[in-house]
């Protein structure tokens, strides 16, 4: 008798698949469901395994031994009925009742054939029940701990899932970090676990900060450039403070944005203000003039002009802005945007404004919303490093360097 499983995504077509593989005669012996495995094994579809049998055109065994598969299973619930052949000159000779003993005799020696091959099947086959009762039970406890834990591990990563979605984190990076947890899951850990693991995770994914840098040239030359509206004079303002009042940096400010007077002004009266110089730069080529009348100075800070994605013609000059600074000079460009955009948009101006120069991040407007998933959304897109956030209108308080624990933390459903 030959054994074996086959699966199908319906009962029906497992069964069909049997019958393929072994014929029309198969016998289906079981039927069970297969749970799909994985993070997101509730969103699969089932399966079902079927278990089914024929008889073979062989003798199952000889006399001289039994050849046995470990990948079977064995059940000899159907009649055996045994043929006796002819043997003419016994038959002559003997009586019905000594042939009626010796059929008996050869069917209790066939049923205990069968009863010991079955035996030794089971002890071949499902080594796992021939251990003793109170092993089995440990191991039957230790796996429903482990099944609970992982169905209330499960149950979690729904929960964040739904958070994250919440916050704005856009679906596609959800799942990779929650993918990263899948092994996490299926050993069963606590949920205490699980939430460290996957904080630990989004804490890698938003990557080290980065502020700004300096290194042996002087001055350092770092441009602003952005959308409109994202708030960029403000943020420089509030920059050139904390380098000047903290740090004890000779800071200036330049103005390349000739497009709105009012934003020159608003630049011209911080830097009244923080007692540092400032100018106007009204065509890249007086850029490096300009700089080069504070080459004493440790830090110039450079407003552009704000201008729409979709604007390639004001986009151009200010690539050409940029990328007419002198290469005796160190170069840093942020690209600063709300964190109350959309996505969508989001994504066009990190697409765009690569285009200018490789940037790092600035984040403004944090105060004006309570969902923080773009700031990951667009690191990830960009792979752009992260540096500062603001959080308000204050000059120069509402600013720090981008706190990722607190973010993350924000992310999760935290406070």
């Amino acid at each position: 008798m030959t054994i074996n499983k086959y699966q199908g995504r319906t009962q029906e077509e497992a069964i069909r698949i049997a019958k393929e593989q072994l014929g029309e005669n198969a016998v289906i012996m079981n039927v069970r469901p297969i749970k799909s495995k994985g993070l997101f094994h509730f969103l699969k579809d089932s399966a079902y395994e079927v278990t089914a049998a024929v008889e073979e055109q062989q003798p199952v065994a000889k006399s001289s031994g039994l050849a046995i598969q470990d990948n079977i299973n064995f059940s000899a619930d159907e009649e055996i009925k045994i043929p006796i052949q002819p043997q003419e000159t016994v038959a002559r000779r003997e009586t019905n009742r000594q042939a009626e003993v010796l059929k008996r005799e050869s069917q209790n020696r066939l049923e205990e054939r069968i009863e010991n091959i079955q035996d030794l099947l089971e002890k071949k086959l499902a080594p796992a029940e021939t251990e003793t009762a109170k092993s089995q039970s440990k191991r039957e406890e230790k796996t429903a701990k482990m099944t609970k834990e992982q169905e209330e591990g499960m149950k979690f990563l729904k929960m964040i899932y739904g958070i994250m979605l919440e916050n704005e984190i856009n679906e596609k990076y959800a799942n990779v970090i929650l993918e990263d947890i899948e092994k996490v899951v299926r050993g069963g850990s606590s949920v205490d676990y699980i939430l460290s693991s996957i904080y630990q995770k989004m804490i890698l994914k938003f990557g080290q900060p980065r502020p700004i840098e300096f290194g042996e040239k002087k001055p350092k030359v770092v441009f602003f450039i952005g959308p409109t509206g994202v708030g960029k004079t403000t943020t420089i303002a509030k920059v050139a403070s904390k380098f000047k009042l903290d740090a004890g940096k000779k800071v200036a400010l330049l103005s390349a944005d000739t497009y709105r007077i009012a934003a020159a002004e608003q630049l011209k009266t911080y830097a009244n203000i923080l007692d540092t110089p400032f100018s106007i730069v009204y065509a890249p080529e007086e850029l490096n003039q300009a700089i080069a009348q504070l080459a004493d100075y440790d830090l110039i800070l450079v407003d552009t002009a704000g201008f729409s994605h979709k604007n390639m013609e004001q986009k151009d000059d200010i690539k050409k802005l940029v990328n007419s600074l002198d290469k005796k000079y160190e170069k840093e460009v942020f690209l600063v945007v709300s964190a109350t955009a959309k996505y969508k948009d989001l994504v066009n101006i990190a697409d765009v404004y690569h285009d200018i120069a490789d940037y790092k991040l600035i984040f403004t407007k944090l105060d004006e919303t309570s969902a923080y998933g773009n700031l990951l959304n667009i690191r990830l897109y960009s792979g752009a490093d992260l540096s500062y956030t603001t959080n308000g209108q204050n000059v120069p308080d509402d600013i720090e360097l981008f706190h990722t624990q607190k973010i993350v933390k924000q992310l999760l459903g935290g406070k």
